[in-house]
Parts: C-alpha cells; sequence; structure tokens
C-alpha cells in the first residue's frame, strides 16, 4: 500500500502555495436579476452603465441637424437676399434716398429725368439754411387709404423697395425764407426782412417771371420755398403754401445721373 505524506510536511516543502491557500475563499453563486440592471436601462445607456440614454442621444442629433439646417440657410442666396433689402430699407429709411426729377420746376438746376441723393441722417429742422434743395412731403397731402395692419406694412415694404408708388407725391425746392422771417416779392426781387435777396442760381428769364407776393411771416415751424423755374413751378407762392418743417425729408446734396451732370447741389 503505497504511503501518504503528512499534509504538515507538505506545507513545510511549499509555504508560498500554503500562504495563498489560507486566504478565504469568496463565495461563487449564480448572476440573478439582483446583480445587473435590467435589459432596457443597458440598452437605454448604450450599453455602458453612466453614459448618455438613447432619448438623450437622438436629441442631440436632432439638435445638430437644426442647427447645421440653419447654417446652411445663413450661407444661402435667400438669405442674403433678405438681408439685402433689409440693408436697402434701412438705408433709404435712416441714411439716403435717390429721387428722381420728374418736372422742370427746378430747371436749369435739375433737369427733367435727373436722378439726386438726399441725405437724412441726424437730420432736424436746425440743419436747413438758406438756399438748400429739399425734398419734402406735399403739405397739403390727401387722406390716406384706410388699409389694415397687414396691408400697411406690405405697401410701406413695397416703397421701400421701389414697387409700390408712394401715397402722396414729394416735391423738391429750394428753401428761400427760415422759420420766423418776412418774406415779400415785388417786381420779380424777393426781399428777406426787409433786404433784397440775392439769387446767383436764377436764369434770367427765371428772375423776370418771379412775380410778386405780399408781405407775409412764415410760421416758426415752417419753410418758404420755390423753384428755380421761377415761371414753371408750382410752390409757396402758388397752393403750395407754407411747408411745415415735420414735412421735410431731407436735404439733397449731389446729382447721381446722368454723367455728365453729377456734382453737388449748392
Amino acid at each position: 500500500m503505497p504511503e501518504i505524506e503528512p499534509a504538515h510536511d507538505d506545507a513545510r516543502d511549499q509555504p508560498e502555495a500554503a500562504l495563498r491557500t489560507s486566504e478565504p475563499t469568496q463565495p461563487v453563486h449564480a448572476a440573478n436579476e439582483t446583480d445587473l440592471e435590467p435589459d432596457a436601462d443597458l440598452g437605454d445607456h448604450d450599453g455602458k452603465p453612466g453614459g448618455p440614454t438613447r432619448d438623450e442621444l437622438e436629441h442631440d442629433e436632432g439638435d445638430r441637424g437644426g442647427e447645421s439646417a440653419w447654417r446652411r440657410f445663413i450661407g444661402s442666396t435667400p438669405f442674403l437676399i433678405l438681408v439685402a433689402l433689409a440693408v436697402a430699407i434701412l438705408v433709404k429709411t435712416f441714411v439716403i434716398q435717390a429721387f428722381y426729377i420728374p418736372s422742370e420746376s427746378m430747371v436749369p438746376t435739375l433737369e427733367v429725368g435727373d436722378r439726386v441723393f438726399v441725405s437724412k441722417f441726424m437730420f432736424d429742422g436746425g440743419d436747413i439754411a438758406r438756399g438748400d434743395v429739399i425734398v419734402f412731403e406735399n403739405p397739403n397731402a390727401a387722406e390716406l387709404p384706410d388699409r389694415s395692419g397687414i396691408s400697411s406694412a406690405l405697401h410701406w415694404l413695397g416703397e421701400g423697395i421701389g414697387l409700390a408708388q408712394p401715397e402722396n407725391e414729394d416735391f423738391i425746392k429750394r428753401v428761400i425764407a427760415l422759420p420766423g422771417e418776412t418774406i415779400e416779392i415785388r417786381h420779380n426781387v424777393v426781399y428777406i426782412n426787409g433786404k433784397p435777396l440775392d439769387e446767383p442760381y436764377l436764369t434770367q428769364a427765371a428772375r423776370d417771371s418771379t412775380g410778386d407776393y405780399p408781405l407775409h411771416t412764415v410760421p416758426d415751424d415752417a419753410l418758404f420755398v420755390m423753384g428755380d423755374n421761377r415761371g414753371n413751378s408750382a410752390d409757396s407762392r402758388y397752393g403750395l403754401g407754407f411747408v411745415p418743417l415735420e414735412k421735410v425729408i431731407g436735404k439733397a446734396f449731389v446729382i447721381i445721373w446722368p454723367p455728365s451732370q453729377m456734382g453737388g447741389l449748392g
């Protein structure tokens, strides 16, 4: 019968093995539903505990998709057109506007068909001086048609981009008398506060057709204006009357068309 070595002798020969086997062995048991999170939770976290859920990932992808679409729209032609229209309307409304000369009332300074730039930037009544060429709204304007809010906005937009005509006609004339001054015309000579006015911009024919106008005092909030073509101008002498400062749109300062006439207005 073979001999069996005592267990204590084996422990002396292999101390490291004895040391390892002396540690308590952890019990092994089968995994159950209390050891792991449910499969649905694993799926929601993309298989990684603590990671973003599927809903969160889909939401992030939707946000990135919306942001990408918005960026594409910003760089698109329709967006650039809208921006250009908005800038053009703002410039026309608050800075500079081009006007077409439709009549002979300012000949020879301005001919029919000429185009001028009118400055509106930082404009107020105190900026006006005698001799300025100004554009103003009809002081005797007809009553505007009753429009709804949307219709008014669309018409204003149409005027801003040149697709609709203004409700009332605008005028362009030269400032002759300022608020509070007296004006009188006798034998084709204009008198301001009793003194004759030097008008080097007039032709002799225009000077000879200035006519007569009884002594008047210009209201404190208005102007007296006349066209340079005195014999063919509806102005403050005839029907137009005094022009309220609030009706003034701006000052014409340069001719931009035709090229042969380009230059400043004095």
